[in-house]
């Protein structure tokens, strides 16, 4: 079995990065986490918009994405920085993120006396977590741990003909090695949601799937909106991209051939091995956010127009199908399948390609997005603020 090097965490999930995560609970708290990370080399921050200010269904949905960013087993170690009068209760995010074992700790803003003092206790705080988890061992991980998520962005008409049923074939080389996929984006399947339903594994999980989008066509009748202002974008237009429809059948394709196991929530925790899908909306650092915050270990992420949006704890991996795309923005893109479209290369070679970059990002290469310090961190909304 092929292996990784990669971290054994306390509670046996395994680890590709070992960051420390200096996550604020509350957008007041942003500038004081921002300062701290700035000090401390190898850490990183979620600066937000999110935490006050929220009821029911948005504030579970924040409390669960910062909790999951914490859990990763990506990270190492996390300091908290909450203001102290804001809805996200610091003390349960803590608690949860304590679970797993790895060292957490938390300041209160108001509490320390001001941004001053707290950034100064902060970094004090952060050096200690930082020399607590600085030298954690690796150690040799079979590749069955490796938990992928498949994303696409900017996509145009190559998309749809090498780079994403050649992230198909990687991610059926993964499944194959007992290894986990993650697909989401909801609005990118519509149009195409039977041929993905066709591959669950029971009638429960097709339903949960058909009513992923039942839900979002819903709320954009609702609305009164056309959900094609907006899909496909004026770049995915510009690409070639006709309709949701063509747009939709090329994604679907990068989950590759395997059966669908289960239908997850945004930010939900991977249960098992195998095929999921996670409801999540389409917008590139949302999803990738709450891919991230399930466990995921590393996205790898076809672009045909290309995009430079990376992620604080997770790589992710650029992957094209245009060759003008992957010249033009070198600095960004890891891989260039376009010889797919010359015949110089096969669908399937493409994708061993992908798969090996995969191993190799796994065993500690660096993505261009993490060299070129891209931590985009978005949590999506549901309602309204008060």
């Amino acid at each position: 079995m092929r292996t990784f090097k990669g971290y054994r965490r306390e509670n046996g999930k395994v680890g590709i990065r070992n960051h420390l995560l200096i996550m604020p609970t509350v957008v007041c708290a942003n500038q004081v986490a921002n300062r701290i990370q700035q000090q401390i080399p190898n850490s990183v921050a979620i600066p937000h918009q999110h935490g006050c200010s929220q009821v029911g269904d948005d504030k579970e949905r924040t409390h669960k994405v910062l909790a999951g960013m914490g859990k990763s087993p990506n990270v190492g170690a996390v300091l908290l920085i909450s203001l102290g009068c804001e809805v996200i209760n610091a003390k349960e995010v803590k608690q949860d993120i304590e679970s797993t074992g790895k060292p957490v700790l938390w300041m209160d803003i108001q509490t320390e006396g001001g941004s001053v003092k707290a950034i100064q206790k902060g970094v004090e705080l952060a050096i200690g977590l930082n020399e607590m988890i600085k030298n954690t061992p690796k150690e040799n991980i079979p590749i069955s741990e490796l938990i992928i998520g498949v994303k696409c962005g900017g996509s145009d008409f190559t998309s749809g003909l090498c780079s994403n049923p050649a992230l198909g074939k990687a991610a059926d080389q993964l499944l194959a090695a007992n290894g986990t996929i993650v697909m989401g984006e909801t609005t990118e399947i519509i149009g195409a949601e039977h041929l993905v339903a066709a591959k669950a594994v029971n009638e429960s999980v097709r339903e949960r799937l058909y009513k992923c989008v039942k839900k979002f066509e819903t709320e954009i009748e609702r609305m009164g909106v056309d959900m094609r202002g907006g899909n496909p974008s004026p770049g995915n237009i510009e690409g070639g991209l006709s309709t949701i429809e063509e747009k939709s059948l090329g994604c679907i394709s990068k989950a590759g051939g395997s059966l669908l196991q289960d239908v997850i929530d945004f930010a939900e925790e991977v249960p098992g091995k195998g095929y999921y899908f996670m409801d999540s909306p389409g917008n590139d650092i949302e999803c990738v956010t709450g891919m991230a915050a399930a466990g995921v270990h590393a996205v790898c992420f076809t672009t045909g127009r290309g995009t430079p949006t990376g992620n604080p704890i997770i790589p992710v991996i650029k992957i094209t199908g245009n060759e003008l795309t992957a010249k033009r923005m070198a600095d960004n893109i890891d891989l260039d399948t376009s010889l797919i479209l010359n015949g110089e290369q096969t669908i399937d070679e493409a994708g061993s390609e992908i798969f090996n970059m995969v191993v190799n990002v796994a065993d500690g290469i660096q993505t261009k997005a993490e060299i070129l310090g891209h931590q985009e961190f978005s949590i999506s909304r549901i309602g309204i603020s008060l």
